[in-house]
């Protein structure tokens, strides 16, 4: 479930998981997977002080709330319009309240998720922005302090807010906090994992 989280150029934004069952990440109206997120992420670890990441990350950007869907209404079953609503309509939310836990296999299902976002998002990329010397992170548009942007990658790291299914993680999500673990890039300074 996505969470609100404080963006220094948008206010609370909408940030997370949207689906239990994929590892496709929202970030208000962008769209990537967890797995590249977690890459570039460890990319930033390993160039401490660099201001851009050399590569641009690959994103889905779907702009029109109609297209995106109605996150409430897909859960609930009654609003299975847009993209969000396609992927309810694939896996819907759990009946049973104990199996609403975020598949630490959910890449398994990208290639499928991939072509569904294509109907309604545009496939785009952004440039991430580290500003070392002020604490800035930048995530396209998004601009973040390094306490919000390191609650981004707890975020991820704990599998949202149903957390991961019995406590596995992927190998992407460990991987990163490995690189961050070994990092001497001032943005993470102080990142805790639990």
């Amino acid at each position: 479930m996505p969470l609100e989280f404080k963006s220094l150029s948008h206010g609370k934004i909408a940030f997370g998981f949207f689906n239990i069952e994929t590892d496709m990440i929202l970030l208000e109206h962008y769209f990537f997977f967890a797995r590249d997120f977690c890459g570039h992420i460890s990319k930033i670890a390993e160039a401490p002080l660099k201001e851009i990441d050399d590569s641009s990350w690959d994103i889905y950007l779907i702009e029109n709330n109609l297209d995106m869907g109605n996150l409430m209404g897909a859960i609930h079953g009654i609003d299975l319009r847009g993209f969000i609503g396609e992927v309810y309509k694939l896996f819907p939310f759990p009946k049973e309240g104990e199996k609403f836990k975020q598949n630490p296999e959910g890449f398994k299902t990208q290639s499928l998720i991939e072509k569904l976002i294509q109907t309604y998002g545009k496939k785009t990329n952004i440039q991430p922005l580290i500003h070392p010397g002020d604490d800035k992170i930048g995530i396209g548009e998004y601009l973040f302090n390094k306490t919000s942007f390191q609650e981004l990658i707890k975020y991820v790291w704990l599998g949202g807010f149903p957390r991961w299914k019995d406590g596995i993680r992927p190998d992407y999500v460990l991987r990163m906090k490995q690189m961050i673990e070994q990092s001497k890039s001032p943005v993470f300074d102080g990142l805790m994992f639990l």
